[in-house]
C-alpha cells in the first residue's frame, strides 16, 4: 500500500474529487459539469468471485478480458435496442425524464436525466433481455392453450420479480463489505450520487438481487396469499377483492363497511409517486400491455397524490402546499365517514414527528366527523435503519381508533383543558410504565389529547374565540414536558431547575444528539419556557440552516466557557476539565459557581446520562465524572470550608 494510504477517506466527497496518484483536486462544479457534458467515465476496478459450496468471496483485479467482455455487451446493446424498439414501438431502455428534486433526486445534476441513465450498458442489456423474456412468456402460454387470466397472473408475477431485480442493478448500488453482498438502490427513499458501485451478475445462482433470489422472494407472499380461505357469507362465497381507487372518491355506497384501516401519507415525508416511477417505467415495458388502464400515462399520475410537495419542487408542484394536503386528507377522511357503517370502526395509522404534519392530520380528522375513541403507540419502525441513526426518527406509529359518533356542539376551553389534563396524566403514567420514551412519548400524548378535543365540533374560550388544534397542542406539550422532566429526574428537583436546564434534559430524552427542524425545536423550547430565537448561537443551542442542534461538552471548547451561571454550561466545563485531567480547576469551578454543593447538579448529570445511548461520547464523559461523584463532593466540601476559614 502507498505510504499514508487511508481507504476510509476515499477520493471523492460532495463532488470534490482528489486524484489518488498525483493529489490534484477537481472542484465540485467542474466534476458536475464533466458529468453533464458526458465526459465522465467509469472504470472496472475489481471482480468478486464465489465458488459454489464455499463461504465468502474471493477478489481479484479486473483484467483486459473483463473489460473486453463489458465492451462486447456495450456493442450488442445497440443492436438489441434497435430490434426491440421495432417490436415494441417504445425505447426498451426507459427514456422518461428524472426530475431534479432537492434532497431526493440529486442524480440529474450529474447528467443522469433519464431513468435509463441509472444503468450501465451491461445492466441495460441484461434488463431489457429479461423484460423481453417476460413478454415472450405470455405469448408462449397463450399459444400453448393456457387460460388468458392464468397466463396474465403468472406473467404479472414474473414482471414483479424483474422489477425487484432492477433495484439491485443500477449504478447506485453499494457493496456491503460486512456481508459481501450488494445493497439495493433504495437504501433510503432517494437517488443520491454514488462514486463507486457494484455490478451484479443477475444469472448467478446465489446472492441477493439475482433473478433466482428475487423470484423466490416474490413467491413467498404469493404462497401466503393463495392460502387465504374463501369465506361463506349469507350463503355466498366471498372472494377477497382488490380495487385501485382514489381515497377521496371511494366507489362504494354509504354505510357499506364494518371496518376501514388506513395508513395515510405523512405530509411531505416521502415523494412516493415520483419514486415509484423508477419501477413504473420498467413494468410498463414488461407487463404494460396486459394492464393498459394502469400504464396509459408516460409516468405515474401525480396530480391527486396527497402530499405537500411545493417545498421540494416549486416548479412542478406549486399547488401542492400545506392547504392542498390538508384539504385532500380531509376529503379522504370524510369518505371514510361516508362508507363506514353507523356501528363501524376506522383505524388510522400515523407516524410523523413534524409539528406541522400533526396539525394538518388533526385538523383533517376533526373536520371529517370521525371521533377518536382510543389511540395507542405501536412499534412499527426499524430502529437501526439509516435515517434513524442521524435524525430524530420515531420508532412508533400511533393507531387512532375512530367511530361515527354524534359530536358535542361546543367545548369551553377551560373545561376542555381540565378534561385533557386529567385524561393525559392517566395515559402518561401508563405509557411511562410501558417503556414509551422520547419523541414517541410526545406523539402518543398528542394522540391521547385528540380523544378529548375531538369530541367537540368546536372549542371556544369565554370571549367567543374558536380555539384551533395548534393552541391545544401547545397546552398538551406543556403537560407532557412537566411530567416527563419530573419522571426523568425521578421527581424531587424539577422545580429547582432553570428553563434552559429543563430544555437540555428534555431535548436529550426526546431527540438524543440529533438535529431537529427549527419549528419542532421551537415548540419543545416553548413548552419549557424559553424563546429559542433569543437562545440559539449564544450557548449550547446552535442553528444550522433550518435545523437546531444541542451541543454536548465534546462539541464545545474550554476557552468559550467563561463567566458561567447556567447549570448546563457549568456541567460542560466541569466535564471538559475532568477529561483533560485538570482536577483542581474542576473543583475550583464547582466551588465558585456553588454547584459542587448542590445535589441537583449531580442528579441532572445522572439524568442526562440515562437518556443517552452507550456509544455516546457525552454519556462516557458523564459516567466517568459521576463514578467519582462522592469523592469529588467530599473534596469540594473540604476546599469550600478551607476557603471560608481563610476568608
Amino acid at each position: 500500500m502507498p505510504e499514508g494510504f487511508d481507504p476510509s477517506k476515499g477520493t471523492v466527497s460532495r463532488a470534490i474529487a482528489t486524484c489518488p496518484v498525483c493529489g490534484f483536486v477537481v472542484d465540485a462544479n467542474t466534476t458536475r459539469k464533466l458529468f453533464q457534458e458526458g465526459k465522465a467515465r467509469e472504470r472496472m476496478v475489481a471482480v468478486a468471485l464465489h465458488k459454489p459450496g464455499t463461504q465468502g468471496k474471493r477478489y481479484r483485479l479486473a483484467t483486459k478480458e473483463d473489460v473486453k467482455i463489458f465492451k462486447e455487451a456495450e456493442r450488442y446493446l445497440e443492436e438489441k435496442k434497435i430490434k426491440l424498439m421495432e417490436e415494441w414501438g417504445i425505447d426498451p431502455v426507459p427514456d422518461e425524464e428524472i426530475p431534479l428534486m432537492s434532497g431526493t433526486f440529486n442524480v440529474p445534476i450529474y447528467g443522469m436525466t433519464k431513468w435509463g441513465d441509472l444503468f450501465n450498458s451491461r445492466q441495460k442489456l441484461a434488463l431489457i433481455t429479461f423484460t423481453e423474456k417476460v413478454r415472450q412468456a405470455y405469448r408462449r402460454m397463450i399459444e400453448d392453450g393456457y387460460d388468458e387470466e392464468y397466463a396474465k397472473a403468472v406473467v404479472s408475477y414474473l414482471g414483479l420479480s424483474i422489477s425487484r431485480m432492477i433495484d439491485f442493478s443500477t449504478m447506485l448500488v453499494r457493496w456491503f463489505n460486512h456481508v459481501e453482498n450488494p445493497c439495493n438502490t433504495f437504501a433510503r427513499q432517494a437517488l443520491p450520487m454514488l462514486w463507486d458501485y457494484f455490478e451484479l451478475n443477475l444469472l448467478q445462482s446465489t446472492g441477493q438481487g439475482t433473478y433466482k433470489s428475487m423470484l423466490k422472494q416474490s413467491l413467498i407472499p404469493l404462497s401466503h396469499l393463495s392460502q387465504i380461505p374463501l369465506v361463506e357469507f349469507k350463503e355466498k362465497i366471498v372472494i377477497p377483492k382488490v380495487i385501485q381507487a382514489s381515497a377521496t372518491e371511494l366507489p362504494y355506497p354509504d354505510n357499506y363497511f364494518d371496518a376501514v384501516f388506513t395508513d395515510p401519507p405523512y405530509y411531505n415525508n416521502v415523494p412516493y409517486a415520483d419514486l415509484s416511477d423508477f419501477f413504473y417505467v420498467w413494468l410498463k415495458r414488461s407487463i404494460g400491455d396486459l394492464y393498459p388502464e394502469l400504464f396509459m400515462t408516460p409516468l405515474t399520475p401525480k396530480t391527486k397524490e396527497i402530499t405537500e410537495m411545493a417545498s421540494r419542487d416549486k416548479e412542478r408542484y406549486a399547488y401542492k402546499d400545506k392547504k392542498f394536503f390538508e384539504d385532500m386528507l380531509k376529503k379522504s377522511f370524510q369518505e371514510i365517514y361516508r362508507v363506514l357503517k353507523p356501528n363501524g370502526i376506522a383505524t388510522i395509522v400515523y407516524t410523523r414527528k413534524s409539528t406541522s404534519g400533526w396539525e394538518t392530520l388533526i385538523n383533517a380528522l376533526l373536520d371529517s366527523g370521525l371521533v377518536s375513541t382510543a389511540s395507542w403507540p405501536i412499534d412499527t419502525e426499524m430502529k437501526a435503519r439509516l435515517r434513524a441513526k442521524s435524525s430524530a426518527a420515531l420508532a412508533s406509529s400511533i393507531y387512532f381508533v375512530c367511530r361515527k359518533m354524534e359530536k358535542k356542539e361546543t367545548g369551553w376551553l377551560n373545561e376542555v383543558k381540565d378534561e385533557i389534563k386529567k385524561h393525559i396524566t392517566e395515559k402518561l403514567e401508563k405509557l411511562w410504565e410501558e417503556g414509551i420514551s422520547g419523541a414517541d412519548y410526545f406523539i402518543s400524548a398528542i394522540g391521547s389529547a385528540i380523544e378529548i378535543f375531538g369530541k367537540y365540533k368546536k372549542i371556544m374560550d369565554y370571549e367567543g374565540n374558536i380555539i384551533g388544534a395548534d393552541k391545544l397542542l401547545e397546552y398538551v406539550r406543556e403537560i407532557v414536558t412537566d411530567y416527563a422532566v419530573r419522571q426523568i429526574l425521578h421527581n424531587g428537583i424539577a422545580g429547582e431547575l432553570s428553563p434552559l436546564t429543563r430544555f437540555y434534559i428534555l431535548w436529550r430524552w426526546t431527540y438524543g444528539e440529533a438535529s431537529v427542524h427549527f419549528d419542532d425545536a421551537r415548540k419543545l423550547a416553548q413548552s419549557t419556557g424559553i424563546d429559542l430565537d433569543k437562545e440559539w448561537n449564544s450557548g449550547f443551542i446552535k442553528k444550522e440552516k433550518e435545523f437546531i442542534k444541542v451541543l454536548g461538552p465534546q462539541d464545545r471548547k474550554l476557552e468559550e466557557l467563561k463567566y458561567l451561571n447556567e447549570l448546563i454550561d457549568v456541567l460542560h466545563k466541569v466535564l471538559l476539565l475532568w477529561k483533560v485531567g485538570r482536577k483542581e480547576d474542576m473543583k475550583k469551578e464547582l466551588i465558585e459557581t456553588g454547584y459542587g454543593k448542590k445535589e441537583a447538579f449531580y442528579r441532572v448529570a445522572q439524568a442526562i446520562s440515562e437518556t443517552l445511548p452507550m456509544e455516546s461520547k457525552e454519556k462516557k464523559l458523564l459516567d466517568g465524572f459521576l463514578s467519582g461523584r462522592e469523592k469529588i463532593k467530599e473534596e469540594v466540601r473540604k476546599k469550600d470550608i478551607q476557603r471560608s476559614l481563610f476568608e
